[in-house]
């Protein structure tokens, strides 16, 4: 049965007249009347006699009636729940996270996320970016933060958020930093770095190579987490992202140096896989991401005090 067609005889039943109908729906009588006689033929039964007063239901057209109006709000109530489905994404979204970035972007991810789409979830799933990476390609993750990661035909990046390595030392270890160093002079320090595929290993290695520098590698950590720790022991010296030494989550006080000559920049993207349509909620928690302000959630935290 045609929508429309019930909806034409409902309102002739409702009003008791072809012409007043018309007029409400804006037709024309004759294609009102036809509509009505072609839902009249297909259900075998007439469903309005018309007198001279106008036109009168049935009793196959009374009988019909609540069925029109039902049918009606059931049509009505899909579209309104299709339009919420279109405002309101619903489901669940899998971003993928590097431990580093969890920590300081997942509060205010979550947050956001629970005001904006209180009828869907969302799971965090953290690993080395290398991981992540992976993941995003196999479809275990729908979003991913990755730092520089490599070329993908299969793989769309947005660059979000761009900051400088520094070299990392104890407070008072001797030799004690200079404020720069140049890349050429890294390799007079012990460094304590992550094992490769890395990507800020991946990144400091290439760099140095392209200018002849070979590292002097003393330990090898994977967390960034453990780096520091040794870095503030005093065991060796490290590279690291300038907000991951004094940053928000930065728990110890480093001396820190700026690398000049080239600096060496990593670069944080937002990374979706080509070949996987995202879905509504999965663009939706992309559009989150980038509102962030990322630069300021890694801000150092006195540069976050005196902002606020």
């Amino acid at each position: 049965m045609d929508l429309k067609q019930i909806e034409y005889f409902l309102r002739v039943a409702e009003r008791r007249s072809f012409s007043r109908a018309a007029e409400m729906l804006d037709v024309a009588q004759p294609t009102l009347s036809r509509q009505v006689r072609l839902l009249e033929l297909e259900l075998g039964q007439h469903l309005l006699y018309r007198n001279g007063r106008g036109a009168e239901p049935t009793e196959a057209g009374l009988r019909f009636l609540e069925h029109a109006r039902a049918l009606l709000t059931l049509a009505e109530r899909a579209k309104e729940d299709l339009q919420t489905l279109r405002e309101t994404p619903t489901g669940k979204v899998v971003v993928g996270l590097p431990p580093r970035i969890a920590r300081v972007l997942t509060p205010p991810l979550v947050q956001a996320f629970r005001r904006s789409f209180p009828d869907a979830s969302i799971a965090v799933a953290e690993g080395l970016s290398a991981q992540v990476r992976e993941w995003l390609l196999a479809g275990r993750v729908d979003l991913a933060l990755l730092y520089d990661p490599a070329p993908s035909p299969q793989l769309a990046y947005e660059s979000l958020f761009r900051e400088d390595l520094v070299l990392v030392a104890a407070p008072g270890h001797q030799p004690a930093l200079p404020a720069r160093i140049a890349v050429a002079d890294l390799g007079d320090y012990p460094l304590v770095v992550p094992s490769l595929p890395n990507a800020i290993r991946t990144l400091v290695e290439s760099v140095c190579r392209a200018q002849g520098v070979r590292l002097t590698i003393a330990v090898e950590v994977d967390a960034v987490q453990t780096i520091v720790e040794l870095a503030a022991q005093g065991d060796a010296y490290a590279i690291l992202p300038r907000s991951a030494a004094r940053g928000p989550a930065a728990e110890h006080e480093l001396a820190l140096c700026d690398i000049v000559d080239p600096t060496i920049t990593n670069d944080l993207v937002l990374a979706s896989a080509r070949h996987r349509p995202a879905t509504r909620l999965a663009s939706a928690t992309a559009l989150l991401i980038r509102q962030l302000e990322l630069p300021a959630l890694f801000a150092p935290a006195a540069r976050r005090r005196q902002k606020s």
